[in-house]
């Protein structure tokens, strides 16, 4: 073995897809909050796609609002987090699958363009930082190549649920 070998860094562990049965063994998040419907492109304890397909199903558009129905902002912000999640108990490993992440904070918030049923989002994560039990993210939802909305977050997930 030359020396150039014993100094690289091993590749990152890269997986294509997770299924919403994968991610619900992952997330405690149910319907009607269970706002990912798969995970898609992770790299471990660095980034991920989740995707949402929005439905005129979905509970919040017969209050937000029913003549004109659009995603309310707080609800982008969470599938970001679930994404988010995901990434975590991915990285994590199984013994951590299940654990509640709570947000912490939620900083630079831009909502860009509507979010509505028959849309499919595409939420792109990327972990910032992690210490401990704390982790911080860049989330942006983006629909058709646009960038719909964006966030920058932390969370902390609890290790004694």
């Amino acid at each position: 073995m030359d020396a150039t070998a014993e100094n690289k860094t091993p590749p990152q562990q890269t997986v294509t897809e997770l299924d919403i049965l994968r991610i619900m063994q992952m997330i405690p998040h149910r319907y009607p909050m269970l706002l990912i419907d798969k995970v898609v492109d992770i790299v471990t304890g660095e980034s991920c796609t989740g995707i949402k397909n929005v439905t005129i199903n979905e509970p919040f558009f017969t209050g937000h609002f029913p003549a004109r129905p659009v995603m309310p902002g707080v609800m982008i912000v969470e599938a970001m987090a679930q994404t988010s999640a995901v990434l975590v108990m991915h990285s994590l490993g199984e013994s951590a699958e299940g654990r509640l992440v709570y947000f912490m904070t939620i900083d630079e918030a831009r909502f860009r363009r509507p979010i509505v049923p028959g849309d499919r989002i595409e939420i792109k994560v990327q972990k910032q930082q992690n210490r401990r039990n704390v982790w911080r993210f860049r989330g942006e939802a983006w629909v058709d190549g646009t960038l719909c909305a964006e966030a920058v977050y932390a969370a902390m997930i609890v290790m004694d649920n």
